[in-house]
């Protein structure tokens, strides 16, 4: 995962810093077919707020809340929550590796999950701009390159994904990333 990973995340991962308060989330990787049975996959682009993740790309999700039960269920509540799709009419298959996100202090479970059928979404407009459902080929396609992104109101050069005109970098690209290679790991086996 360091083709992808952000510098200075690597030398906290070398460290194992991982504070004892940190929060927990959780997120969903979220695949379903068009009109046309095509395979896509949802990303959402965060509103502008005074926060660290404002205007980010991300995969629906957040915060772990008390009634939530478990992670899996915090990822389905917040993709309602966010991008308005049920938690009846997605199948949770599987997790991939919990990510840390030193600047918000989160440690994040990302799930991957599908629906069967195509999906109406309705962002919530407090939380999400813009609602981006790139084809499965187009993930599968996706090059590391470096982009010029401001982390706590510095400017620094990252690994990133481009998609759809969006720079796609930290967390999230560490997910795409780790199901990637998954996804080439089957595909060639």
């Amino acid at each position: 995962m360091s083709k992808i990973t952000p510098l200075s995340r690597i030398k906290l991962l070398k460290n194992r810093i991982i504070p004892p308060d940190y929060k927990k989330a959780a997120v969903l990787m979220l695949f379903y077919p068009d009109n046309n049975n095509n395979t896509r996959i949802v990303l959402i682009l965060r509103n502008k707020y005074n926060g660290v993740h404002s205007n980010q790309i991300s995969f629906p999700g957040g915060k772990m809340e008390n009634g939530d039960g478990n992670l899996e269920l915090t990822a389905l509540r917040e993709t309602y929550e966010e991008i308005g799709v049920r938690p009846s009419s997605i199948k949770v298959v599987n997790k991939l590796s919990s990510v840390y996100i030193p600047p918000s202090n989160f440690k994040v479970q990302p799930y991957v999950g599908y629906s069967d059928s195509n999906l109406a979404f309705k962002a919530d407009k407090k939380e999400v701009a813009l609602i981006i459902t790139p084809l499965i080929e187009d993930l599968i396609n996706l090059k590391i390159v470096q982009s010029k992104v401001s982390v706590n109101g510095h400017t620094q050069k990252v690994p990133s994904y481009l998609i759809d005109n969006h720079i796609l970098w930290g967390a999230t690209a560490m997910m795409v990333y780790e199901f990637l290679e998954f996804y080439f790991d089957m595909t060639n086996s």
